[in-house]
């Protein structure tokens, strides 16, 4: 999928470079972030945010990553990040300073407006109990499909998943 920057009335999702790498390991790093995501251990380990960020702009991650970026008044920073893999799986996380302003689905709504130019169907799956998450993804039209398993590394073991799955002909915001 080629990555064009996307622009929202209160975000900018771009490229990530090298210089995310602190915010990255900081907000991702929270325990109360890493714990709803299936791919981020906890305690966040030096040099990996420089690693992943690496093998995301290689080309041959088989993902497109975007950085969440949102102005402040003083300056850019990145808050978070959403991805879609090569199959048309969305996953995303947002820093906990962010939670409750609208920011996910803002820029959930951008990414899958993109990703649905190159895939028919998107899926997405969250960690029962994380509802908020879940609430991002029904208001921008995912529907629920079931529930599943996967393992966490912050949490060292399996845990149990709400799926959804939204259709290219479903929506409605091209």
């Amino acid at each position: 999928m080629e990555q064009n920057v996307l622009e929202t009335e209160r975000l900018t999702l771009r490229p990530l470079n090298i210089a995310d790498a602190g915010h990255i390991a900081l907000y991702a790093g929270d325990l109360r972030v890493s714990r709803n995501l299936e791919q981020v251990p906890h305690p966040y380990p030096p040099g990996l945010a420089e690693s992943f960020i690496t093998r995301v702009t290689s080309g041959k991650a088989g993902e497109t990553v975007w950085a969440i970026q949102h102005s402040d008044g003083r300056e850019a920073q990145l808050i978070g990040m959403m991805g879609v893999t090569d199959e048309g799986t969305l996953g995303y996380w947002l820093a906990a300073p962010f939670w409750d302003t609208g920011f996910a689905t803002e820029a959930a709504e951008a990414v899958v407006t993109e990703a649905l130019r190159d895939h028919v169907t998107l899926r997405a799956e969250v960690f029962q109990g994380n509802e908020a998450s879940a609430k991002v993804l029904t208001k921008i039209g995912f529907a629920y499909v079931g529930e599943g398993q996967t393992f966490s590394l912050a949490r060292n073991g399996q845990v149990d998943t709400w799926r959804y799955v939204l259709e290219r002909d479903k929506w409605n915001r091209f």
